[in-house]
This record gives structure tokens, C-alpha cells and sequence, in this order.
């Protein structure tokens, strides 16, 4: 599960990291939610609920505070949280997503965001860079522009070296906790989509998508687990289209290993109103079924994580 990261010295502007540490001297970057004791072997992670926008950060942005909130998994952490009462630890993003994405690679960076050229061993050619939606995003939701101009690259490898190599060296650490006590360790990654979204020639609405990167990231008990008790529940469910699940559920989910990861993406349509970004009527009931959903789902049994039949990775 190791992390390659280069080192920022060959950045020129690199003695400029202080600036993103400052963003959240306040505010933590990110926190982990546990209980006195971590009872099971399943890891929680909410990467892009985060709902705090440093004054610097707005300062550079020419989006206003609501515009500039529309690629956040609103509330994300909250409707996932009883699993923390239920012995899970989570992880939990509080700078926004468009500040800084971690479900991509570290040096996912767009070139044309940037006043100097990026190094040669940043992926510059990746489908979400095309898209805008790198490390550090070009874009919101709806396709705005977050910034009228370049920024410097320093800036860039501020926000990796403060935010992001932390975040995942925590997140690689509980998974390893996690795996050396229980032998195996299951990561559910959550996030929210727009309620826009259809699947299938009959466009149909999801309420969920489960991503397990097409069967690599996790068991298939586990996708079928998830997936049954969400229908059983009377919810619509879809299975990797069109969110097959990020970096993290790529990186993370090694079953041969017995590490398995599993991506739930959540219609915001359940349960906000994607406009002005307040809970609808239906967000406690939605939350009570994903505790239910997350406790049933903690109470497979361990052969089917560790019984696994040997494949190549």
C-alpha cells in the first residue's frame, strides 16, 4: 500500500508551504471519529465532505461561497456517522474538495492551471485532468472555473505536501491498524452525487451506486452484501456506472491482501436541497438506514474477506 511521493525541493517556490499549513491552524485539515474502541474490522472515509473554506483560499477564488461549494459531498460524514457509535473509526475531510481532492493521485496536476511548468513525472494526461477535477481542481461541479488566472505551482505543492500526504499516511495508517488486529480490513469510502445523475438506456435514478473498480477493489461478497441490503431497503441501486470508484478505492483495495475497499456514492437528491445546501425532510430516516445499512454490513462473516480464492493482482 505504499505511497510514492516526490520530494517538493525540486519545486522552485517550495519554501512557500507554510501557506496552505496556515490555511488550518484554526481548523484541522481533517480528523478521525472513534469511539473509546475500534470493534470492528471496517474503516470509514468521507474525503470530500469537507465544508471549510480558508479566507485565503476564497480570496483567490472568483466563485462566491455557494458556487464555490458545488463539488462538496454535503454532509456526507454526518449521514454515514453512526458507524463510529458501532466501533468503525472515520476519517474525515475538513478542507472542501475544491481546495484540494485526494481521491486522485498526488501529482494528478492540469498544466494549464499554473504559472511555471509542471515536472515531468506529474500525470498531466489523465481523464479527470482533462475534466478539470485534478489534485487540485480547476473546476466545480456545473463546470465554473474556480480561479481567473494561473496560480503559482508552489501552490500546488503546498496544498500535497500539508493536506494531502498527511491525509493518506492517516488513512494508510488506521488501515494498516486495522488489518494487523483483525487480520483484514474492509474500507467503505462514501461520498454523494448530483441528483441529475441517470444510468441506463431508460435513465433511470440511482439512489446509490456501489463502486468496487469493476470486482479488482474488494470482494465480491461485499458488493453483492452492500448492494442487496440497500435494494432490500427499497432503495434503487447501481453497480459502477457511472462511478466505478476514484484513486482511493484503486489504491486501497487489495483483496489478495485481504484489504478491501468499496465506494458508496449517495444521491444528494435523498436528502438536501443541491441549491441552497440545506438538509431535506428525509436526512435523519436516510441516515437511521445507512447505520442500519453500515451495521448489517459489519456483520458478515470473516471468511467471506479472508477465504479467498488465489488471483494475480
Amino acid at each position: 500500500m505504499a505511497l510514492s511521493y516526490h520530494d517538493a525541493s525540486v519545486f522552485s517556490g517550495s519554501c512557500k508551504l507554510k501557506t496552505a499549513a496556515e490555511d488550518f491552524s484554526v481548523v484541522q485539515p481533517f480528523e478521525i471519529r472513534s469511539g473509546a474502541e475500534q470493534r470492528v474490522p471496517f474503516l470509514f472515509n468521507s474525503p470530500h465532505s469537507g465544508r471549510y473554506y480558508p479566507e485565503r483560499f476564497l480570496a483567490m477564488a472568483r466563485l462566491d461561497r455557494n458556487a464555490i461549494r458545488r463539488s462538496e459531498d454535503c454532509y456526507v460524514d454526518e449521514l454515514f456517522g453512526g458507524a463510529v457509535a458501532l466501533g468503525a473509526p472515520m476519517l474525515a475531510a475538513n478542507f472542501p474538495r475544491a481546495y484540494l481532492d485526494v481521491n486522485r493521485e498526488p501529482w494528478e496536476l492540469d498544466p494549464r492551471m499554473f504559472a511555471e511548468p509542471v515536472p515531468s513525472f506529474c500525470n498531466i494526461r489523465s481523464a479527470r485532468v482533462a475534466g478539470g477535477l485534478g489534485t487540485v481542481p480547476k473546476l466545480v461541479g456545473e463546470g465554473l472555473d474556480i480561479y481567473s488566472g494561473r496560480l503559482p505551482l508552489a501552490e500546488a505543492v503546498a496544498r500535497i505536501e500539508a493536506v494531502y500526504k498527511p491525509y493518506h499516511e492517516t488513512l494508510k495508517r488506521l488501515l494498516t491498524r486495522t488489518h494487523a488486529r483483525f487480520g483484514f480490513a474492509v474500507l467503505i469510502d462514501c461520498h454523494s452525487m448530483p441528483a441529475s445523475i441517470r444510468v441506463g438506456d431508460n435513465g433511470l435514478r440511482p439512489d446509490f451506486i456501489i463502486g468496487d473498480r469493476f470486482g479488482i477493489s474488494a470482494t465480491a461478497a461485499l458488493t453483492e452484501t452492500a448492494i442487496g441490503l440497500l435494494s432490500a431497503m427499497g432503495y434503487t441501486v447501481a453497480h459502477n456506472k457511472p462511478y466505478a470508484g476514484g484513486f482511493i478505492t484503486e489504491h486501497y483495495g487489495r483483496p489478495a491482501r485481504h484489504l478491501h475497499a468499496l465506494q458508496i456514492e449517495v444521491n444528494r437528491g435523498l436528502y438536501m436541497n443541491e441549491r441552497t445546501f440545506e438538509k431535506a425532510a428525509g436526512f435523519d430516516a436516510l441516515a437511521d438506514d445507512l447505520t442500519r445499512f453500515s451495521a448489517d454490513l459489519m456483520a458478515m462473516p470473516d471468511h467471506h474477506f479472508i477465504d479467498l480464492p488465489l488471483a494475480a493482482e
